[in-house]
């Protein structure tokens, strides 16, 4: 289906993204926790709202 050439070039690329992606996250880590302090909150209030309607679903199935 590939080409050996698009193989090797599409696992280089993922490496250099997950590579850039860490660093950038280590660069912005400082930041992230002066700005978006009270976000985990927030993505627990989400995955709880999801999760109710999963459950609502379920036991009205």
């Amino acid at each position: 289906m590939f080409t050996n050439g698009q193989l090797v070039f599409g696992i280089l690329f993922a490496i250099a993204f997950i590579i850039i992606l860490f660093y950038t996250y280590r660069h912005d880590k400082r930041i992230h926790r002066k700005y978006y302090k009270g976000s985990v909150w927030v993505l627990i209030a989400f995955i709880s709202f999801i999760l109710f309607i999963v459950s609502i679903k379920w036991v009205f199935k």
